[in-house]
């Protein structure tokens, strides 16, 4: 596998004959909207085992090896028409072998929400060990709205992967609401009969198991929050459940905010299966321009929650979108959510070339509206996808979350696959 970033004048015909593929392969593996129209900066994964290496003056197979981070005995294994290493000639054709770069098996979260398109659902679920389907918005009183989760439980089922019933405490209408998650976590009849009400829900529905994902909580309801998830444990594991949380992306034990202050992350590492970590919306709707997970912020929770919780519990948050910023930002004002297909549409639509920020690892351009307004965009391509999970190796994690795969990216599953196999538990 590798990634070829486009440059002025390439076209997927001229990048396939330098690589020795078909364009029709690189066309089906990257799906991208108009093949006849690439754009400077944007990222093509080229799914091939080797790299056709031209042999210029003055190189070896020991440096044309060293070049491409193989060894000479790889290098001759992928050439056994060279009977004479130290007489290669210039302008001969070297094949050079791309290794494997599988790292082991990690499990793979994905959110859905139940409207997502069947086709998009299909093409994902191989890649995936849970779907978590998003959402039941927990009430006051502790009932549970009816959600149309069923066929997606049953696809997901019939496809291997296992599905998860998300808990929310999002109010009618929208938003996460800190006087619905108080009146659960203090009242302890309220709370028996939502725990009640979620393992009739996972029984009659056929749920794996249970994803909490409650956010904005009080600071003063932080314990409370703590003996919340210990009840649901204490009470769903003897069934056979599987228990995850979905936690603030936190930097440190003592960090402030409304977001954050009430997830304890040694009590939920202690108690659950899987912590999920929003790492994620650094760059949000309501915020300035900036990149939405990048790397370096990335790294800092993960060096605080890896102190704190066994690292093999923790998947780590992948966004699936991208924003565009009208400049210069104004409080109050909101980006557009869009996907990373669209933000490569939308460069080429406006004639922009794509940088790419190394500190963040992100790709990002500026454009000019028809009102002269300037926008900045910032997305994921597979290089900042590669970035972020070479951190699952690095910190010894369990796996990655995605937030969501409502919107498919062919990229990022050629880049996951490329890299790590998915465990499965059904």
């Amino acid at each position: 596998m590798i990634i070829y970033v486009v440059r002025p004048g390439d076209s997927i015909y001229s990048i396939a004959r330098a690589y020795g593929m078909a364009p029709a392969q690189i066309i089906k593996d990257n799906a991208p909207t108009n093949p006849d129209s690439l754009t400077a900066g944007q990222t093509l994964v080229l799914m091939t085992d080797v790299i056709p290496h031209t042999v210029a003056r003055g190189e070896s197979l020991y440096s044309i090896a060293r070049s491409y981070g193989v060894t000479t005995t790889q290098l001759l294994a992928a050439n056994p028409q060279v009977s004479r290493p130290e007489q290669i000639k210039v302008g001969q054709i070297i094949n050079v072998p791309v290794p494997s770069r599988i790292r082991g098996t990690i499990y793979v979260n994905g959110y859905a929400f139940t409207n997502i398109d069947k086709d998009v659902l299909n093409k994902t679920l191989p890649y995936l060990t849970y779907i978590s389907i998003f959402s039941y918005q927990v009430r006051a009183d502790g009932s549970l709205p009816t959600i149309y989760d069923k066929p997606l439980i049953d696809t997901a089922r019939s496809a291997g992967v296992a599905p998860m019933m998300v808990i929310t405490n999002i109010k009618e209408g929208g938003g996460f609401s800190s006087d619905i998650a108080h009146s659960i976590l203090t009242d302890p009849e309220i709370q028996q009969t939502l725990i009640d009400n979620v393992i009739a829900k996972l029984q009659s529905q056929n749920y794996y198991g249970l994803d909490i994902d409650f956010e904005y909580i009080y600071p003063e309801d932080g314990v409370a929050y703590d003996n919340f998830v210990r009840n649901v444990v204490e009470q769903l594991k003897p069934l056979g459940y599987s228990i995850s949380t979905a936690l603030a992306p936190k930097l440190s034990a003592n960090q402030r905010g409304l977001l954050y202050e009430a997830h304890h992350y040694p009590v939920h590492g202690a108690l659950v299966d899987h912590v999920i970590l929003m790492t994620y919306e650094w760059g949000y709707t309501r915020g300035p321009a900036q990149a939405v997970s990048p790397i370096d912020q990335v790294q800092k929770v993960l060096n605080y929650a890896t102190s704190v919780i066994p690292s093999e519990k923790i998947l780590m948050g992948m966004p699936n979108y991208g924003y565009d910023w009208t400049l210069p930002f104004r409080q109050g004002t909101e980006a557009d959510s869009l996907s990373n297909t669209e933000a490569v549409d939308l460069a080429q639509s406006v004639g922009a070339a794509i940088q790419y920020n190394v500190s963040s690892q992100a790709p990002y351009f500026n454009y000019y509206d028809r009102n002269r307004a300037r926008h900045e965009v910032w997305f994921d391509d597979a290089r900042s996808i590669q970035a972020r999970l070479r951190l699952v190796d690095t910190y010894d994690l369990g796996g990655v979350s995605y937030w969501t795969i409502n919107r498919f990216y062919p990229q990022n599953w050629l880049i996951l696959s490329s890299m790590y196999n998915v465990e499965k538990v059904l």
